[in-house]
């Protein structure tokens, strides 16, 4: 019976909304972020839910907090079924703007923190022929403007993601990415960037989300139920993509029109 698992970014967020819909089934969770506070209150609600489980500090950058993080799966659960890497932070401006420390710091959370969990995790997957589910965003496939280290990192998700779905289908590891638009949710508290304008703009995309993180988590169950690989939650990605698999120049053309916006709202806020 396959029902434990693992969630970073668990404090909040979408994290919380994965582990609640999980919950509603009776799984255990073992529930990681850095915020302890919000982990406190993630596993209250999965309790009030009907599932149960543990919580940990866990930094993703840090590979020996992952494995130590696995070896307590292995404890309590006596294995791990799927794992959720989820933790993540925002970020954003326009590329001459970007120091090189903010793309280490986008780099080692959004895509060496998902390598990691991977491979913390590999061993306990291969016994249990679990679940590796990764979180990337449209940013992954879209590529907007003035958030180049994001899209890069987020790229390489869907890269990992696709490269683990061929080499472990052999193993019977199924493998999911999930590449959700902007929503409704806290990422903006982590958002680093160099004009306030920016993040005022990301605050406006996500605000403008008709849909939840709740809503999302829905979505991520029901595909992941019919094996779908790609996950996209919301319409409106799934059209975008359609679009730039059919003639992508008309999507380059749309973001650098928007890319000129930016650069314009930016120096008149300036």
């Amino acid at each position: 019976m396959q029902n434990r698992m693992m969630i970073t970014g668990a404090g909040s967020g979408l994290g919380r909304e994965i582990a609640l819909r999980w919950a509603r089934e009776g799984w255990r969770l073992a529930l990681a972020d850095v915020n302890e506070a919000g982990l406190a209150e993630t596993l209250k609600l999965v309790r009030e839910a009907g599932g149960d489980g543990f919580t940990r500090r866990c930094d993703v950058r840090d590979y020996s907090q992952l494995t130590a993080l696995a070896q307590a799966c292995e404890e309590q659960f006596g294995g791990i079924d799927v794992i959720v890497n989820n933790a993540g932070v925002a970020s954003g401006g326009f590329f001459s703007e970007l120091s090189l420390e903010d793309w280490d710091w986008q780099i080692s959370i959004n895509l060496m923190g998902v390598v990691k969990g991977c491979k913390a995790f590999l061993p306990l997957l291969e016994r249990s022929k679990g679940k590796i589910v990764n979180i990337a965003s449209m940013a992954a496939l879209m590529q907007g403007p003035g958030m180049s280290n994001y899209n890069v990192a987020k790229a390489g998700v869907v890269a990992l993601s696709e490269s683990l779905l061929v080499e472990l289908r052999q193993l019977e590891i199924g493998v999911h990415v999930v590449c959700p638009s902007f929503f409704q949710t806290n990422l903006l508290d982590s958002f680093r960037g160099p004009t306030p304008a920016m993040k005022a703009q990301v605050g406006k995309l996500l605000e403008s989300s008709p849909i939840t993180a709740a809503d999302i988590a829905d979505y991520i169950h029901a595909e992941m139920a019919k094996g779908s690989f790609m996950i996209l939650p919301h319409e409106m990605g799934r059209m975008a993509w359609a679009v730039k698999q059919k003639n992508p120049q008309a999507l380059y053309d749309e973001m650098a029109s928007m890319a000129e916006k930016m650069r314009g709202k930016a120096k008149s806020a300036g």
